[in-house]
């Protein structure tokens, strides 16, 4: 019997010894390549999840050309976000513009472990009634259609990104970071097609909740600030949120537990990747959500 557990003892000590080994070799193995080496694998490892690595600003970004483009935008999407972990304020913006309602939302929150934010450009092809706004399938913005967006992202104050640039879906995500929607907001600036797509949208503001005094419109460009979400959530509702944050907590404590000798998410990321290949792929499964939300939205819509 002394024996069994002494052999069991001595393969623990093996492998003990085996993992700190090869931990030592991946960091050595990190610290040896250069920035724009590691930037340059960072972006070929993460472009098939549609997603890009900013340095300057040490957060991630969503590519132009992400698959999640193909997907579109529907309510039912941010339904499902909960069951995956992600929590957070929407601020979607209906109105009419040249024959076809238009849906610009914005998004600031928890996903997983990544505190982020977004904007998305939407269309419909065709005027859509109030009752069929939550149960339609909105098509992504062409090039052509893409408006400037700019946005300052902050947490209790504290900036965490700024970005700008004509996009379809605009993103930031800073990785092992921890926030509650309530303490996040967005400074938010669009230049849009002409001033009376401007004008469209600024009253579509309204109808989402806002007053006159608290949205800016010159000429083409809005802006305004989205630091709380219109929209209240059911007893259910805040079940879940509270458990999927729960669990957002704990993760990001593990991520930063793991990769800890490394403080920049370029690291962090690679020593992952290296370390620990399937959770770097889970990891930037950011907006995976969208599958499953178009599936259900299918389904709901054969029903209806």
């Amino acid at each position: 019997m002394y024996f069994i557990f002494g052999f069991i003892f001595v393969i623990l000590i093996f492998f003990f010894c085996l993992n700190h080994w090869r931990k030592k070799k991946i960091i050595q193995k990190i610290c040896c390549m250069c920035m724009e080496e590691k930037c340059a694998l960072l972006d070929d490892l993460i472009a098939p999840f549609g997603y890009s690595y900013l340095l300057p600003q040490d957060i991630f970004t969503s590519r132009m050309d992400a698959w999640q483009r193909d997907f579109g935008y529907c309510a039912l999407y941010d339904k499902a976000a909960p069951y995956l972990n992600m929590v957070f304020d929407s601020l979607p913006v209906y109105f009419d513009y040249q024959g076809r309602t238009w849906l610009i939302e914005f998004w600031k929150g928890q996903y997983g472990i990544n505190t982020g934010c977004e904007i998305g450009i939407y269309h419909a092809d065709s005027i859509i009634e109030e009752s069929e706004l939550k149960r339609t399938l909105f098509q992504c913005a062409d090039d052509s259609e893409m408006p400037k967006l700019s946005l300052v992202f902050t947490k209790n104050e504290q900036c965490i990104a700024k970005l700008c640039g004509r996009h379809w879906w605009l993103t930031a995500f800073k990785l092992g970071c921890f926030s509650n929607p309530a303490v996040l907001s967005m400074h938010v600036c669009l230049t849009l097609q002409s001033c009376e797509m401007a004008e469209a949208f600024a009253e579509g503001l309204i109808r989402a909740g806002y007053n006159c005094c608290e949205i800016r419109v010159c000429h083409q460009t809005v802006t305004f600030i989205f630091d709380a979400s219109c929209h209240k959530c059911g007893c259910w509702c805040r079940l879940q949120r509270k458990f999927a944050q729960f669990c957002n907590r704990f993760w990001c404590k593990v991520f930063l537990s793991v990769t800890k000798p490394f403080k920049l998410s370029v690291d962090r990321v690679l020593y992952l990747y290296y370390y620990l290949p399937f959770a770097f792929r889970k990891m930037f499964r950011i907006r995976k959500y969208k599958k499953h939300g178009r599936k259900k939205y299918r389904r709901c819509h054969k029903n209806c």
